[in-house]
């Protein structure tokens, strides 16, 4: 049985996102957690992006569009941005205004205000450790992302977890206060959970770990 997140949860997960940490997002979240507390290597998710983006792209969960910014995009691509806070979504089109840019506010646990089917692919990069729930909950994510793309399309992703992955000192001090403090919501996200919840959706996907990471790699079917 899946429960619905208080909308104070769900606005909490995203709050951390301002005008005055935006700047400074990569540097932390990407040179400093991934590696001395995530442990994932951050070309691993570049990576990822470079297999999986299509012409036409949905990125869901923006943060400040560092990876589409960095991974192999060709200028012509066009890329939307679905987002429920406004100052990530103005940051992350100016950074990528280069490409074919368009924004959408919109709630990830509710059905995205886009056209179904329409996108070749979808990420929801280090969102759903964001997003209130367990696995189970937050896996409805999923089905509202794939929702928007084409059948032979992609999703793909990554996340935190809390279970089942190796948790190393650093972030065994660090996330349970980020979580009391509703910045993250992944204390009961397992392994086992997100690869029942993927393999109930999508039946060719990988998943991989890396620390406590996972990175998922699905074709909508």
């Amino acid at each position: 049985m899946t429960t619905s997140p208080h909308p104070d949860q769900v606005r909490a997960g995203q709050a951390i996102y301002r005008p005055w940490t935006l700047p400074l997002y990569d540097l932390v979240a990407f040179k400093i957690n991934c590696r001395f507390l995530f442990g994932v290597p951050v070309p691993e998710v570049v990576a990822m992006f470079d297999r999986n983006v299509s012409d036409r792209h949905l990125d869901v969960g923006v943060g400040t569009g560092y990876f589409l910014d960095t991974c192999r995009a060709a200028p012509d691509r066009s890329i939307t941005l679905a987002d429920l806070n406004e100052h990530s979504l103005r940051h992350a089109a100016r950074r990528l205004a280069r490409f074919d840019v368009s924004t959408v506010r919109a709630n990830a646990l509710e059905p995205l205000p886009l056209p179904e089917r329409s996108f070749g692919s979808a990420s929801l990069n280090f969102l759903l450790h964001c997003v209130p729930g367990t696995i189970r909950d937050k896996a409805v994510v999923l089905d509202n992302v794939a929702a928007c793309v084409r059948p032979g399309g992609r999703i793909f992703g990554a996340t935190v977890l809390g279970k089942g992955v190796p948790v190393g000192p650093a972030a065994r001090a660090v996330v349970p206060f980020w979580n009391r403090r509703g910045v993250m919501h992944n204390a009961e996200d397992s392994l086992d959970d997100l690869r029942a919840e993927l393999a109930a959706r999508f039946p060719s996907h990988t998943l991989t770990v890396h620390g406590s990471t996972a990175l998922f790699e699905a074709e909508v079917p």
